[in-house]
């Protein structure tokens, strides 16, 4: 059923935020009392990382598992998804993203604690080549691994997400995903002013991982062998 791509949609990027949202709390945040905690910024990219994954294996072999609109964009760019699918997603990922914010809010009974969430940045220009390089970076790999159908696909893409959120935290906030930035946002009324750098920057990034990626392009399993 068509349906079913977008609810997989919808529950993996429930899953992405929820788990990185309660990840995120359960270390107070990355930035504690005007220090950067590398210890909370590892727990917090385990944590978005390893929901990913978890994403994936549940529901990835029916959507795709793109839970990303930056993801689905490209892959629109690509064809290999249509237009209404990636509408579909779109709609689906940023639903799931709300959804698991407002579970965030319910299991806190704060609002506070779900802006506490929220992706935020301290420098305009810094915040935009930081989102839109590792955006590029991070859809390049889903593009590049799942195209070569390679079996350690879901762990590559996962750790590739922990990678960033490691380097980009203290910079950005690391999102790469405007779903993600928008579920606390929206929910929590905080940072909402900034929110458009996470919508933007990231589907740039996905612009250019779509023309990186076929400037490298992957060869289909199997297609070395049907062309000889």
């Amino acid at each position: 059923m068509v349906i079913n791509k977008y609810l997989a949609e919808l529950m993996g990027t429930f899953i992405l935020v929820v788990v990185g949202s309660l990840g995120i709390l359960a270390v107070g945040g990355a930035f504690v009392s005007g220090t950067w905690l590398a210890a909370n910024i590892i727990a917090i990219a385990f944590a978005f990382g390893l929901a990913l994954l978890a994403g994936i294996w549940v529901v990835g072999h029916v959507s795709g598992a793109h839970f990303n609109p930056a993801v689905t964009l490209a892959m629109l760019l690509d064809k290999r998804v249509s237009f209404s699918d990636a509408i579909g997603y779109w709609i689906a990922q940023f639903a799931g993203a709300g959804v698991a914010s407002l579970v965030i809010w319910a299991i806190t009974d704060s609002r506070e604690d779900v802006g506490l969430t929220a992706t935020t940045y301290t420098d305009l220009n810094t915040a935009i080549v930081v989102e839109v390089l590792l955006t590029a970076i991070f859809v390049w790999t889903i593009m590049a691994v799942t195209k070569s159908g390679a079996n350690h696909a879901p762990a590559a893409i996962a750790l590739t997400l922990v990678g960033i959120h490691l380097a980009g935290i203290p910079f950005s906030g690391a999102s790469v995903n405007p779903a993600r930035s928008f579920g606390p946002a929206a929910v929590s009324g905080e940072n909402f002013a900034q929110l458009w750098v996470y919508i933007y920057a990231p589907l740039i990034g996905a612009v250019i991982a779509w023309t990186l990626y076929n400037l490298f392009p992957v060869e289909e399993p199997g297609r070395a062998e049907r062309v000889e």
